[in-house]
């Protein structure tokens, strides 16, 4: 039995996932497990994507890599999609979105997205499409959508997913 919770933290690309995850690990000791990262360092890869200038995660080869660590809790789980894992490896699924495309587009377009990946990306935040993947693959109640624009968002955003790791520890003690 898990004694810490995992929680994914996704959304767009430039919505603020990775500070999230990176403040909330040191908030809450729960790690951060950067997916990029892991299917870099792990080689779990389809293909390259030539259009998007992109790599193509191969979801089940990425899955088993993971599976044992995540499987003990205690995990961030930092990507842009969600729906991959399985409901029983997850206890709260936060999409961060960055409802003001000035500023979204900025974001991407300091990290040098070519214009076609970034209006994908912009449109993508703009319908929802992350946090209607949450909402179909996940129970709603473990679902949470977060601002993150300012500066303070990131603050008062940690500061509300710390409260529910604690809150869900004390629980899981009792049980």
């Amino acid at each position: 039995m898990r004694t810490s919770p995992n929680v994914i933290i996704t959304g767009t690309p430039g919505v603020g996932k990775t500070v999230h995850c990176e403040q909330l690990a040191q908030e809450t000791g729960l790690k951060h497990l950067s997916v990029n990262q892991v299917a870099k360092d792990r080689d779990c890869y389809e293909s390259f994507d030539e259009e998007r200038k992109s790599w193509i995660v191969d979801e089940d080869k990425l899955l088993d890599a993971i599976e044992e660590e995540v499987l003990q809790g205690g995990y961030l789980i930092d990507w842009h999609a969600c729906d991959l894992f399985p409901k029983s490896w997850i206890d709260l699924v936060v999409v961060i979105r960055c409802p003001s495309t000035d500023i979204h587009y900025d974001r991407l377009a300091s990290r040098g997205y070519h214009e076609e990946k970034l209006q994908e990306n912009l449109d993508a935040e703009i319908f929802g499409v992350l946090l209607e993947e949450a909402r179909e693959a996940y129970d709603e109640e473990i679902v949470v959508e977060l601002n993150s624009e300012n500066d303070g968002d990131v603050d008062s955003n940690c500061a509300r997913v710390s409260q529910w790791v604690e809150n869900w520890k004390k629980q899981h003690e009792e049980a």
